[in-house]
């Protein structure tokens, strides 16, 4: 089980390396967006048409401004990012817990309550897989596109899925994880590495 147990951190760790990448590219994509909507303003500006009203046009003609559809990119990005970390999250305990009446109850109890709390999590994320996957299937039979760039909107969803079916997986295997470490009493994986309140 340990070995199998490293597969899947493997796994939910290389997509939230991704994720991190895609984020850091729409952090980018953000910044140099507003940056050129701030610039494309002082072009605008009186003050740069009356001092230098051929360089100010020259700019502008030249396309700096806001990045196109830029709003379009960072919306699909950041729901493929969120799913993303999710096995990450999943596989490594990371969600919050509050565990001050937890923490008095024996051992086996605490690993029946984590076995209940990821099986609740496994038909969370199962069932949002699943409806993921029936609205993908709806935008790409409408033919449905983005506004600005046109790009198909089901690419997004599609993007989002294979997070959101990772995340499925993940929280499956850790509902099976907590039943054998219940059974068994050996620990599989720890709950040091949630963010406890």
């Amino acid at each position: 089980m340990a070995g199998l147990h490293r597969i899947v951190f493997g796994i939910a760790r290389f997509m939230a390396l991704v994720g991190g990448i895609i984020l850091t590219v729409l952090i980018l994509i953000t910044c140099i967006s507003i940056l050129g909507r701030v610039a494309n303003t002082a072009l605008h500006s009186d003050i740069m048409m009356s001092v230098a009203p051929g360089l100010s046009q020259w700019l502008i003609d030249a396309g700096v401004g806001a990045i196109r559809g830029s709003y379009e990119l960072v919306e699909a990005g950041m729901a493929f990012c969120i799913f993303a970390f999710l096995p990450f999250c999943h596989v490594t305990m990371g969600h919050a817990s509050v565990d001050i009446f937890s923490n008095a109850l024996p051992r086996r109890v605490n690993r029946l309550l984590q076995l209940l709390i990821a099986l609740l999590f496994s038909v969370a994320l199962v069932t949002i897989a699943i409806q993921l996957n029936e609205g993908m299937l709806r935008k790409l039979s409408s033919g449905q596109t983005s506004l600005l760039l046109e790009f198909p909107v089901w690419w997004a969803y599609a993007a989002s899925l294979v997070g959101a079916v990772l995340a499925a997986v993940v929280s499956v295997y850790v509902v099976l994880m907590r039943l054998y470490e219940l059974l068994s009493g050996r620990m599989i994986a720890s709950n040091a590495m949630g963010a406890e309140h």
